[in-house]
């Protein structure tokens, strides 16, 4: 990992070693990540969830469809949805094809229906309707795996039990050199250690922001980037 830190606080002499970039230290990988902190958070300080809910119970359904699917198909699907199904017991006791014909135009409907009634089964038998609030029993909900659980606990609660890692957290977390990991599981440790736990909701919901509005996947805007100062990856240092 290198930083732009590294450039601005040592001389030249002291940045090479047998003519390679010398490796940012722990230290100033920390003291950078505050900066990134900091700038995030004048850039969006209004950044939450993207996806539409009212409720938890609303949060976790749109969670769940939005596994391998964009925030906004899921909205688009959502707004009618929401009107039709209420509750646990709306998603319980309606017939698999309809439910699975309101989804459609969400990628792997069939799989995300038969989640979505389970789910709403089990909070009714083991929950009284209620979306739990631990990370142990959300994760034993059909369609609820680890990120599921950390965006519903830290959006709808303030409870922070990790640190959201979807595919906008994953690619800025590597241009920015705060991770080398590739998996989504090592990726958040490495941002767990890094991070101060109050921080662990807010970065990733103003990471998202920013890959979607400035970090892209194809043609990042480095010129209009309010992280290029700090980020290793940026096309102005090339």
């Amino acid at each position: 990992m290198y930083s732009s830190l590294t450039l601005t606080a040592v001389s030249e002499s002291e940045r090479t070693v047998s003519g390679e970039e010398m490796k940012e230290t722990k230290e100033q990988l920390r003291v950078r990540v505050g900066q990134i902190i900091r700038a995030l958070k004048k850039t969006y300080p209004q950044a939450t969830c993207a996806l539409n809910h009212a409720n938890p119970f609303e949060l976790l359904i749109a969670t769940i469809l939005s596994a391998q699917c964009t925030d906004d198909r899921v909205n688009i699907v959502t707004a009618n949805l929401f009107r039709k199904y209420r509750k646990p017991e709306d998603y319980g006791v309606a017939p698999r094809e309809e439910l699975e014909r309101d989804i459609n135009s969400v990628t792997f409907f069939r799989n995300k229906a038969k989640s979505i009634q389970e789910a709403s089964r089990l909070l009714i038998e083991k929950h009284n309707g209620q979306v739990p609030r631990t990370l142990e029993e959300l994760v034993e909900l059909p369609g609820v795996g680890r990120k599921t659980a950390n965006v519903v606990l830290g959006t709808a609660f303030g409870i922070p039990t990790g640190v959201v890692v979807d595919t906008h957290v994953s690619r800025l977390s590597q241009r920015l050199g705060l991770t080398e990991n590739k998996q989504p599981e090592k990726i958040e440790a490495d941002l767990i250690e890094l991070l101060q736990k109050k921080d662990w909701i807010d970065f990733s919901h103003r990471l998202i922001w920013h890959g979607r509005r400035v970090c892209q996947a194809r043609k990042p805007m480095c010129e209009k980037c309010s992280l290029e100062t700090f980020c290793p990856s940026s096309t102005l240092k090339k």
